[in-house]
């Protein structure tokens, strides 16, 4: 299992718009594919940082999902808003993996 953590900067006069983008994501990512954890957007300290989480089984797999979530319907109007709106300012992407049990395990 790989999880996708995804630092965005987004502009704090339009965290409105970030957090339609993020309530979008919630129903397509899941629909294409990949096993959401969530979107979070900036509450206390920092206005301009948010991330999404989500999980794949594998690369191979992240490619797949990537396909399915280019064509869909909803994904498809949330990458063109995204652009429209310009409330994203940068976007970087980490994979990591899983180095420990879930907590609770083996206890």
């Amino acid at each position: 299992m790989l999880t996708c953590v995804i630092r965005y900067q987004i502009d704090p006069t339009k965290k409105v718009q970030f957090e339609e983008y993020c309530r979008n994501w919630g129903q397509a990512i899941p629909r294409c594919g990949a096993d959401l954890i969530g979107y979070y957007a900036p509450h206390e300290g920092s206005s301009t940082l948010a991330y999404g989480i989500y999980n794949v089984a594998s690369l191979a797999d992240y490619e797949a999902y990537r396909v399915r979530l280019a064509t869909d319907p909803l994904g498809r109007k949330n990458y063109e808003f995204a652009q429209k709106e310009k409330f994203l300012l940068r976007e970087d992407r980490t994979w990591l993996k899983l180095a420990s049990s879930p907590y609770g395990e083996g206890t």
